[in-house]
């Protein structure tokens, strides 16, 4: 398999900007591949990288906005937008969209490779959520249907005993479970999703300790 490498993708319908954008990129050790219009781009097959888009607001054809919204629903690669004229209403939109930065003609070296740098990381950032989110999707199928069942209250934060009061079958299905690792139950489970939750910024899933199945208290390694 092709290993991951960073690279820049530059989207201009200006030949000189297109050029000037790569040869300034370039000679910052940058990988870069450019692109006449935003079609020309999505229609590429892309390399297996880390990459970021530079993507120019206002081309013939597909609008930058445009070509930001179909990347979007398909891959996870942050995107600057530049544009000639100052335009807040698309740079709002932009923005909102999930933008890394929303840059003037003609563009500073140093605000250029600043945001470039910024946006690279976000897209390593993105790539460890994506193969933690897989993980976490293997490991849900390492439980049996009902600990999947009992899985949202163990989530919701309540302790087993409660989980047990409101479901007589969980007891039923406690007393003919026997796992030897934590991690092939629904206690295990919420707490690889913790320290997953942590690696990615969030902790939406489960606090710094959970209780398996078994009642036994377990701590996460936070």
């Amino acid at each position: 398999m092709e290993s991951a490498s960073e690279l820049v993708y530059v989207v201009d319908d200006d030949e000189r900007v297109r050029e000037a954008l790569s040869t300034l990129l370039r000679a910052n050790g940058r990988d870069v591949r450019a692109f006449s219009s935003g079609r020309e781009f999505l229609d590429t097959p892309r390399r297996i990288a880390f990459a970021c888009l530079i993507l120019d607001l206002k081309m013939p054809g597909m609008s930058g906005l445009e070509v930001q919204k179909i990347v979007s629903r398909d891959s996870r690669i942050p995107v600057i937008f530049i544009t000639g004229r100052a335009d807040v209403p698309s740079a709002v939109l932009a923005m909102k969209d999930g933008a890394v930065d929303f840059l003037t003609k003609p563009v500073d070296e140093n605000v250029l490779t600043r945001a470039v740098d910024t946006a690279l990381a976000r897209a390593h950032v993105l790539h460890r959520e994506v193969e933690d989110a897989a993980a976490l999707r293997a490991l849900y199928q390492t439980l049996t249907p009902r600990e999947q069942e009992l899985l949202p209250l163990l989530a919701s934060g309540l302790l087993n005993k409660q989980v047990a009061a409101n479901s007589w079958h969980y007891r039923v299905h406690r007393a003919g479970t026997s796992r030897p690792h934590h991690e092939k139950n629904a206690g295990g489970f919420i707490c690889h999703a913790g320290q997953t939750g942590k690696q990615a910024g969030s902790r939406n899933i489960a606090g710094s300790y959970v209780r398996c199945l078994s009642l036994k208290p377990i701590r996460c390694r936070t």
